[in-house]
């Protein structure tokens, strides 16, 4: 079913929408930002957003425990808000209190950056693989995608379509991406998990059409990449393109930060959603190596199950993601469209899989686009 989803506008606050911004601006311009510059200006727009949104911790308090989140982009604004609720229910219940020192990037160059450093308690990324990458070196346990429910993705999303107003070229499916003059901004599967998920939508779209014919299949996603006008690092930095800089005809985005987008400027843009999509597991799990060293897997591992709370999976719809929660999901039925025709990973043999199938050095995605 196609269809185009136009949202109500609603007030955005002054805090959410600069620190949108801002988050937008740090991702485009430090894409090689060495981990320490990184996690200060992460921790600067978190104090920067607390203390014009109410936070009242102290960083200082010397009963005050810290942890380190480690999350892929367009998670800025819900984490914001979850964190200051998650300080709250643990004050309540531990008389202790807590605060979250944010990180946002495209999802691999999180991983890799946990992987050369940056000291996380918990990540929360776009796709299971960049956490298994994680497992492999030792750094998470294995098994860690059953400690929680629904394979340890308490959130879903998937991949729609954004356009400006009016959609002047008539893009309504993935064939008109492919169209003469369409000009396509998405990110870099190298290091955006949203762009992965992008890419294996389209892909996916192709097999329905071609049959499974690989040939017709490669050559369709070819010809759509070869209209793709800019290739950011990270889904943020893909929105930023389009929309603070003006450049493209169709953004590729995650329903979230197409919404997002609806709702800071109603009168701007449009969702398109497209015939076939996926459904898109952003995963958690705690860095227990990094856990145990800083005394921290207690607060980790209730940081992640509060997010499955009914208070926390209202806020996640609320925020434009997909609540696991199926009877919590339909109250936002008027939101999401959850008819769509929607591919799992499991389409594609699992993560692992898929990953080396598509996007490894060589694999599919850099033969259609560097050849």
């Amino acid at each position: 079913m196609k269809m185009k989803f136009a949202v109500k506008n609603s007030c955005l606050s002054l805090c959410r929408k600069v620190n949108r911004r801002l988050g937008a601006g740090m991702l485009r311009g430090g894409a090689g930002m060495k981990r320490v510059g990184a996690l200060a200006m992460a921790a600067m727009l978190l104090v920067g957003g607390a203390a014009g949104c109410g936070s009242t911790e102290s960083q200082g308090d010397s009963d005050t425990i810290t942890i380190t989140n480690v999350s892929y982009d367009p998670t800025r604004e819900f984490y914001e808000a979850y964190n200051s609720m998650f300080a709250e229910y643990y004050k309540e219940q531990t008389q202790k209190n807590v605060e979250v020192v944010q990180s946002h990037g495209g999802s691999g160059s999180q991983a890799r950056s946990v992987l050369e450093g940056n000291d996380a308690d918990v990540v929360t990324l776009a796709l299971a693989h960049d956490i298994t990458i994680l497992e492999e070196a030792g750094m998470i346990e294995p098994g860690w995608m059953d400690e929680l429910e629904s394979n340890s993705s308490p959130y879903t999303s998937t991949i729609v379509f954004l356009v400006r107003k009016g959609n002047e070229k008539g893009i309504e499916d993935w064939d008109d991406l492919i169209e003469p003059g369409v000009e396509v901004i998405t990110p870099d599967p190298k290091s955006s998990g949203g762009a992965c998920w992008n890419f294996l939508a389209a892909w996916y779209y192709a097999q329905q059409q071609y049959g499974g014919d690989e040939t017709k299949m490669k050559e369709f996603v070819k010809a759509l990449y070869e209209n793709v006008l800019v290739m950011d690092s990270g889904a943020r930095g893909s929105t930023t393109t389009f929309v603070e800089n003006g450049q493209g005809d169709v953004l590729i985005a995650w329903e979230n930060e197409a919404l997002l987008t609806l709702e800071e400027y109603p009168d701007e843009y449009e969702m398109v959603t497209p015939s076939v999509s996926i459904k898109a597991e952003p995963s958690v799990a705690i860095v227990d190596e990094n856990a145990d060293r800083n005394g921290t897997q207690e607060v980790a591992k209730a940081y992640l199950e509060y997010l499955y709370s009914d208070e926390a999976q209202q806020l996640i719809g609320e925020h434009y993601y997909r609540p696991c929660n199926e009877e919590i999901l339909q109250g936002f039925s008027d939101m999401f469209d959850l008819n769509v025709d929607l591919c799992t990973i499991d389409d594609f043999g699992g993560w692992d899989q898929a990953y080396e199938d598509f996007f490894t050095d060589g694999a599919i995605f850099d033969e259609i686009y560097g050849g």
